[in-house]
């Protein structure tokens, strides 16, 4: 996975971390949760902040 890959690293988050409300963690906490499971496979120099804003939204869609 890329970082311009959201909603399957959403899907991947929300498997790996079920008990984890995405509305609470920071972006710097999400980026390393994303940099931390095992199809990822990106440049950590390549994230920003409106990637990380797309993970994090499509997580919360994810947890409804």
């Amino acid at each position: 996975m890329n970082w311009t890959d959201s909603l399957d690293i959403a899907i991947a988050l929300d498997e790996t971390y079920p008990d984890t409300d995405p509305l609470t963690i920071g972006f710097v906490e999400l980026r390393d949760k994303v940099m931390a499971l095992e199809e990822f496979d990106d440049d950590p120099e390549k994230s920003g902040e409106k990637i990380l804003e797309a993970i994090q939204m499509n997580w919360i869609e994810e947890k409804q």
